[in-house]
């Protein structure tokens, strides 16, 4: 046994007192030489391994790794360098070993002979170097997931970005838009205040011409109605013979003329009255007026035409109805709209006088005149109450006048603080109503 552990050439101090562990093998596998220190590396005698398989010395694994790459590698090219291998001791402990192993010729044969270093410092930097790896590769993904991350962050912020420059643009699109609007605002403006000054001056100018029209009308109809009374006056004296008798053909003729006079005096008056309205110069005497005693009041001045035309005429007026109005004005504007209310109406027709409230006004009081005249077309009603406006303005019409009754009695009405409205329909009759503050209900216009 002795002498099958020994090398030649090679004594056997030198290589049991090596620093590595030698083996050295047949090509069958078993083992020839064995020195100290891979005995005491492994934990065997010399009698143990000389002569046994070299894969005694090795696990499982190693075996196959013997078989498939270590074996072959060695007789294909005659030796390997640095191989990592790991052996089992006697007690089956696994120790890690870097072999460098050399095939030569050897007693006939052929003699591989392998030298273990052992490598425990190497496996303590492998675990190391896998745990850094690990690590490392741990700090990668986590590195990875934050470059994602801040990928996905640039990538919001671009578009936030891109969204951001879109809104800018607009914006300044706007402001262009703005600024266009602005001016064209202004130029709007600058034409505005010349239309208003025009307006201004045309106003102006009308008012003048408005008060110069007054102003004349006024005149004209003192004028006007200072020979009409002469001629009045003087028709009264004849008919009373005192500048001699008369025959029943002059008194007729009289009588002709008497009526003419008093037609345009009423004329002049009415034409005088607007002029007044119009500029400013009627005054109100505001107080309690009881409206049945205004409507008894003006109801003999139309009895007689409503009795010649055989119109039934009706009031339903409680004596507790009283206004805050300009008694005179109001009388004035009831005879206004009994009169025309009898000149419309035909013969045998009917013209009712009564009041109505509406609770959600009731502080006011409402005097509703009501024929069965002709009616006024829709289309004419909104225009009835201006001046100079006649429904029928034909040549033929049957009724005479200037068309400024209603629009002095509107006027009258809403300087008293009031209102006198229309409602019509064709055939059937017309309702005027006129409305006044209700006593007690509030304070009325005055002035």
């Amino acid at each position: 046994m002795r002498m099958e552990a020994r090398m030649e050439g090679v004594p056997e101090e030198m290589l049991d007192g090596a620093p590595f562990g030698f083996v050295s093998f047949a090509d069958d596998g078993t083992i020839t030489v064995v020195n100290s220190t891979a005995l005491s590396m492994l934990g065997y005698e010399r009698g143990e391994l000389v002569g046994r398989p070299f894969e005694t010395l090795l696990g499982m694994g190693a075996r196959i790794f013997y078989q498939t790459h270590f074996f072959p590698l060695v007789t294909l090219h005659g030796r390997a360098d640095e191989i990592y291998l790991i052996l089992r001791s006697r007690r089956g402990e696994p120790i890690g070993v870097l072999a460098n192993a050399l095939r030569r010729p050897r007693g006939g044969g052929f003699a591989n002979d392998c030298a273990f270093l052992r490598v425990s410092e190497r496996e303590k930097f492998e675990n190391e170097l896998l745990l850094a790896r690990r690590a490392a590769e741990e700090a990668g993904a986590a590195l990875q997931l934050r470059s994602d991350e801040l990928q996905e962050a640039n990538e919001m912020l671009e578009s936030q970005a891109l969204e951001l420059e879109l809104q800018h643009q607009t914006l300044e699109e706007q402001a262009i838009e703005m600024q266009v609007q602005s001016e064209e605002l202004r130029e709007a403006n600058l034409v505005l205040l010349e239309r208003t000054t025009e307006l201004e001056r045309q106003r102006a100018r009308a008012d003048e011409a408005n008060q110069a029209k007054s102003t004349f009308l006024a005149v004209m109809s003192h004028e006007l109605r200072t020979p009409l009374n002469a001629i009045g006056g003087y028709v009264q004296l004849m008919e009373m013979g005192i500048h001699g008798p008369i025959t029943p053909e002059q008194t007729e003729a009289l009588s002709r003329i008497d009526r003419a006079q008093r037609h345009l005096l009423r004329l002049i008056n009415d034409v005088l009255n607007l002029a007044r309205i119009e500029a400013g110069r009627v005054e109100y005497v505001i107080e309690d007026a009881s409206i049945a005693e205004m409507v008894a009041a003006v109801t003999p001045m139309v009895e007689p035409q409503l009795a010649a035309k055989g119109i039934a005429f009706e009031v339903r007026i409680s004596d507790a109805e009283v206004a805050r109005a300009d008694r005179d004005k109001a009388q004035q504007i009831i005879l206004n709209l009994l009169g025309n209310a009898a000149k419309f109406t035909p013969d045998g027709g009917r013209v009712v006088v009564d009041t109505g409230f509406r609770a959600e006004v009731a502080d006011r009081v409402f005097l509703r005149v009501t024929d069965t005249g002709p009616g006024i077309p829709r289309e004419m009603l909104s225009s009835v109450f201006e001046p100079f406006v006649q429904v029928d303005a034909s040549h033929t019409r049957r009724s005479q006048g200037t068309g400024l009754g209603l629009t002095i009695s509107r006027d009258l009405a809403r300087g008293m603080g009031g209102d006198l409205r229309a409602r019509s329909v064709v055939g059937e009759g017309s309702t005027f109503t006129l409305s006044l503050q209700r006593s007690g209900g509030g304070g009325g216009a005055g002035g």
